[in-house]
């Protein structure tokens, strides 16, 4: 899935919505709090409660700009190769990845103690920054089950392309990786979370160059796109044996 960074959809074309904002633009708007609420939950729907906005004294309270957002890694800390992926739980290369290489990966690369694994989220559009909201909402320990099974199911809470259908589907994700109803709530009315994502997602972008999904850095060697297993292997036999 390749969209320049400046061209960001505030929902993108795989979800067959038309309306393309640039990258700034969307970014105003989650500073504002207009993009990044999600939408309420259907009423009778066994899912969360409207998400409320945040008052003016609630958005002024903390800067999002100087929240720091941690980095989700698993792997040893020490591990002679680190390995960050730039993904976006909306791209489906990015889904394709996750299911054809990434366990052959952690099984010999990330398990073994030769990777750290660092994954850092792309905010192409509105409903890959709620999912990454719910992902983050179980804290390290829960972050990469949970993007295990938003990749997984990615058709399915993708659904009818429909921002409440989506947000109703993320819910539900949620309570079925084991979060609570509050605890979901909780999340998804955190503006100043929100709007520190988009900010952070930024500062990735223009530091590391991203401007495709996925993209990786193998010990700071930049290798974007889809890719087999045995050509990544590639990449990561090489720097295992330029670390010797």
């Amino acid at each position: 899935m390749t969209r320049p960074v400046l061209l960001a959809a505030l929902t993108s074309a795989v979800l067959g919505v038309a309306t393309m904002l640039p990258l700034a633009a969307w970014a105003q708007e989650a500073t504002d709090g207009a993009a990044t609420q999600a939408p309420a939950a259907t009423e009778g729907a066994t899912t969360a409660a409207p998400a409320a906005e945040a008052t003016g004294d609630q958005a002024a309270a903390t800067d999002p700009a100087t929240v720091t957002i941690p980095d989700m890694a698993e792997g040893a800390a020490d591990a002679p190769v680190t390995i960050i992926e730039y993904g976006s739980f909306t791209c489906p290369h990015c889904a394709a990845w996750h299911h054809d290489v990434y366990p052959q990966l952690k099984t010999d690369y990330i398990d073994t103690g030769k990777v750290r694994f660092i994954f850092r989220e792309v905010y192409f559009d509105r409903f890959g920054l709620w999912a990454s909201m719910i992902a983050r909402c179980g804290g390290e320990m829960r972050f990469f089950p949970i993007a295990d099974m938003l990749y997984d199911q990615q058709r399915d809470w993708i659904g009818d392309q429909q921002p409440q259908t989506i947000a109703d589907n993320l819910r539900r994700l949620g309570l079925s990786a084991g979060l609570g109803q509050d605890q979901l709530d909780a999340c998804l009315k955190d503006e100043t979370q929100a709007q520190s994502l988009v900010a952070w997602y930024q500062s990735n972008a223009e530091t590391d160059g991203i401007d495709s999904t996925p993209t990786f850095l193998i010990n700071g060697e930049k290798h974007s796109g889809e890719m087999p297993y045995d050509e990544f292997k590639g990449y990561v036999d090489a720097q295992l044996a330029a670390a010797q």
